[in-house]
């Protein structure tokens, strides 16, 4: 097999020109209906590229803190915050680096809005439209699902506290396209419509797959022009994947090849440490020049180099044998991985590099024993 890169391996690779791909479709919706489209960085968080982002990008998301602090530091524009409970130890530091903060609650608007108010701060709600739209393996990420904490259900929303509330916020979407937003959007507006009459803004959140082939471009830019127009508010979508979308690889080495009962290959790299969501979700990554088990000529499962019996990433099939030394690529790994990585087992962790417009791989971060010390006691 053909060699990817020249880098230590494991190795997570950002492609430049895959990246700017995704960001000019971002950039022609924002442009064509007047919606500010922020990084939701806890799906992509590489902040070596922000520099690039913010050229087409109004800002980042933060589901906390540090979150916050990075997007305030390294991103600039507006930075945006919602967390599901807020711990009063980390609220006050909070206000230096957040211009919208998102409660979940009422609870928590009366606890800390004052305080965001005083700051300066735009404030929000989270709402639930209970409007679920996702498959049922997508179960874990459905905030609108059966006994969800994740925003205000209209049982629970009280409208004569909305006093110094700028805008309202939903996020119901994983990896969907404008279908489902049109019947969330719907759903929203029946429950909670009239009260954003007056408000200033409306967030979409994430979820939208607006850079996938087959994304239904059109109908978000109506939709968002309509909820624009209707209530005379800004409106702001929050992607994640759908600015990296197919933008990253991991990189990986075959450490051994063996049989029991099918024939195995051990990775330098793992499922359980270094795409988590292979196990998770569960999501299977695609793999470089490879088929489906059975489609080409030799078929192997993937596995990590974990001692979790249950590290493996997949059946594949490849057009020869699997070698030590062969390199293994999969794809579609910039989103919810870099930032989900763990030093499970003392399992080092992948080094982050950029590829250039020109085809060279720049070295951005490497990590060593100190970086897996530090987390311990």
């Amino acid at each position: 097999m053909m060699r990817f890169t020249e880098l230590p391996t494991p190795c997570f690779i950002v492609d430049e020109k895959r990246l700017v791909k995704n960001l000019a479709v971002l950039r022609d919706v924002a442009e064509r209906t007047g919606a500010k489209i922020l990084l939701a960085q806890k799906a992509f968080s590489m902040f070596a590229v922000y520099p690039l982002l913010r050229e087409y990008l109004a800002g980042t998301t933060a589901s906390g803190l540090y979150e916050a602090r990075l997007g305030h530091e390294e991103f600039g524009g507006e930075t945006h915050v919602y967390s599901p409970a807020y711990p009063e130890a980390e609220f006050q530091e909070l206000l230096h680096y957040a211009d919208h903060i998102v409660f979940n609650s009422f609870t928590q608007w009366k606890t800390y809005g004052n305080f965001a108010r005083v700051a300066g701060k735009s404030c929000g709600l989270r709402v639930n439209p209970e409007c679920s739209t996702q498959p049922a393996e997508h179960a874990i990420y459905d905030p609108c699902g059966p006994y969800s904490r994740l925003g205000i259900t209209m049982e629970n929303f009280q409208p004569e506290l909305l006093a110094g509330i700028d805008g309202l916020h939903f996020h119901t979407l994983c990896e969907q396209n404008a279908d489902d937003l049109e019947r969330t959007v719907a759903a929203f507006e029946d429950r909670f419509g009239e009260s954003l009459y007056g408000m200033k803004w409306l967030n979409l959140g994430g979820g939208h797959h607006i850079t996938r082939d087959d994304y239904d471009v059109e109908t978000l830019v109506k939709c968002v022009c309509r909820l624009r127009d209707k209530y005379g508010v800004q409106i702001y979508l929050e992607p994640g994947e759908a600015v990296v979308l197919n933008a990253g690889y991991l990189v990986s080495t075959v450490l051994e090849t063996m049989h029991n009962g099918k024939d195995i290959a051990i990775l330098d790299t793992s499922a359980a440490c270094h795409m988590p969501d292979v196990l998770e979700m569960p999501y299977r990554p695609p793999v470089w020049r490879s088929g489906e088990a059975g489609k080409k000529a030799f078929t192997y499962l993937l596995a990590g180099r974990s001692c979790l019996a249950g590290d493996v990433i997949g059946e594949y099939s490849f057009d020869t044998r699997l070698l030590t030394g062969d390199q293994i690529v999969f794809e579609d790994m910039a989103l919810y991985t870099m930032v989900k990585t763990n030093t499970f087992n003392g399992m080092p962790l992948p080094l982050i590099a950029l590829r250039r417009a020109d085809g060279t791989d720049e070295v951005v971060r490497t990590f060593g024993y100190e970086d897996f010390k530090r987390r311990l006691s």
